[in-house]
């Protein structure tokens, strides 16, 4: 089976955990390009098609290297502009943040995204409003939304599995992170990013098989370039933050290698069709 494979194209400064405390990220030297290009070796070793999600602010200041993704032959995608969580946001805010990085997505490369996702999967129960503006955009699939119990996002009672939504402004096809189901009722992430770097490599393993021999169904996979850029400085405050953010970093490419020697990855438009089943209208 082929399972999603995506990069949320952003720099180290740029997660939830430090960003949100930086008042001006040009004064940090960017690093995306080292975690970036091992993924598009990786990628092209593998002969793999992948989902860059691209942050706005990335995009206007590396242009270079969204033509390079686009070239390779990557799907592109939009991660906000300015990686601001969505339910902080109103949906003004929104609109205009999401407009303003698919312009520059667009100048930097020439192609207009179709899938989103939001900042930290901040598309929980009180923002799903932002489902209905990204239709009415002209966005066909959204990876904003984890199905599990965090302290910042998630919706831990929502379909685990790809669904077209309805809004007022037409039809979305909501694809959520790979999870797993534990303890009757209860979901279990392995999608990628910390869950990854922390977890044992085993772990993430057992849960895709499961979900693609027991379950029938494709994994949704994620990281992030600076996962894969052991050398970053180290900017996060407090224990739980650097865990976060930094844990597992040393084995992160080491996972990765073996991850794509075990199963077969492609680009989240090409696993995930338009054509699936749809949900009763949440928004």
């Amino acid at each position: 089976m082929t399972n999603a494979f995506s990069i949320d194209l952003e720099d180290y400064f740029h997660p939830s955990e430090v960003g949100s405390r930086i008042a001006d990220w040009s004064n940090f030297r960017p690093r995306i390009e080292v975690g970036t290009d091992f993924l598009l070796d990786l990628l092209a070793q593998r002969h793999t098609r992948a989902t860059f999600f691209i942050l706005g602010w990335v995009a206007g200041r590396h242009p270079g290297l969204v033509r390079r993704i686009a070239a390779a032959g990557h799907e592109i995608g939009c991660h906000s502009y300015f990686h601001r969580l969505v339910y902080d946001l109103t949906p003004a805010e929104f609109r205009q943040d999401t407009c303003r990085a698919v312009s520059a997505i667009e100048d930097a490369c020439g192609r207009s995204p179709k899938l989103y996702r939001a900042p930290s999967y901040s598309i929980v129960a009180r923002s799903l409003w932002a489902l209905e503006i990204l239709a009415e955009l002209g966005f066909t699939h959204d990876s904003s939304i984890y199905p599990i119990l965090h302290d910042r996002y998630g919706v831990p009672d929502f379909p685990r599995h790809a669904h077209k939504i309805d809004t007022p402004s037409g039809s979305i096809l909501e694809v959520p992170i790979a999870t797993v189901r534990v303890l009757k009722n209860q979901t279990a992430p392995i999608g990628g990013g910390a869950y990854l770097r922390l977890f044992p490599y085993r772990y993430v393993a057992a849960g895709i098989r499961r979900l693609n021999r027991l379950e029938g169904q494709p994994a949704c996979i994620y990281t992030h370039p600076w996962e894969l850029d052991p050398d970053q400085a180290r900017i996060t405050r407090g224990f739980v933050s650097a865990v976060r953010t930094y844990g597992g970093l040393g084995s992160m490419r080491r996972k990765m290698n073996r991850m794509f020697q075990e199963f077969n990855f492609g680009a989240l438009g090409d696993v995930y069709p338009c054509g699936v089943r749809r949900a009763e209208a949440l928004v």
